[in-house]
């Protein structure tokens, strides 16, 4: 069984380096530079755990989450509430 790795890659506006210049938020595997939705990213990108993909929604990229979702487990553990 391959176990992927995943975290989150900043797509960002000219402004490289700025927090504020996040555009969206996508999904890559073991720290490439393409993202699951097919986009280019900066080498230079913040990044971040993927974990953090839930808490801030509406900066990520819709196409990455879903795909995301088809590759990483679901753990019950994680959704009771």
């Amino acid at each position: 069984m391959v176990i992927m790795m995943h975290q989150m890659r900043a797509e960002t506006a000219p402004a490289a380096g700025d927090p504020d210049s996040v555009v969206s938020w996508h999904i890559v595997r073991n720290a490439d530079l393409t993202a699951l939705c097919g986009k280019e990213l900066s080498p230079a990108a913040p990044v971040q755990d993927a974990t953090r993909w839930t808490l801030d929604p509406d900066h990520n990229c819709h196409t990455c989450g879903a795909l995301y979702l088809r590759e990483t487990p679901y753990l019950p553990g994680e959704h009771t509430g």
